[in-house]
């Protein structure tokens, strides 16, 4: 009979133990939630790209895939963000460029697809900072001021 006493005791140490863990890291989490959400490190997993927040278990990013025009195994995708920068609780910051993003802003990626459902993302920046790699007069910019061209142009 004492084996049996000391066992149910062990058993509702280990009830009580477990319930006291739940009680406690639930309210955190609610917590939390309403702070909108703790900072993280840029590109941990499970870190949102757009504020840096650290998503819980079952928060996701909104995003937006297309299928490739080439068939092959990357894909381009928008990133619009997590709950918290979307409700705008959090700034929005490009990657990229660093510029300030508005909610309806949205970040350009590419995702490779893995084996056993592993997807890998780069991002390539929001639109403000694609359009500028595009415009030639950003491009100019960036040319040293001591190049000179030649006078047929090559």
């Amino acid at each position: 009979m004492d084996y049996f006493r000391t066992l149910i005791f062990i058993i509702i140490g280990i009830a009580l133990l477990w319930f006291s863990y739940r009680v406690l890291f639930g309210q955190y989490t609610r917590v939390r939630r309403a702070m909108g959400g703790k900072p993280g490190k840029a590109g941990d997993p499970k870190v949102c790209l757009i504020c840096k927040a650290k998503l819980a278990k079952g928060e996701t990013m909104q995003t937006q895939a297309f299928p490739s025009l080439t068939g092959g195994k990357d894909k381009l995708m928008h990133i619009q963000g997590c709950v918290f920068c979307i409700g705008g609780k959090r700034s929005r910051v490009c990657p990229v460029c660093s510029a300030r993003l508005d909610p309806k802003d949205k970040l350009v990626a590419r995702m490779f697809e893995r084996p056993f459902n592993r997807h890998h993302v780069h991002v390539i920046g929001c639109f403000q900072c694609r359009s500028a790699k595009r415009r030639p007069s950003a491009t100019a910019e960036r040319v040293p001021k001591n190049y000179q061209l030649s006078p047929k142009g090559w």
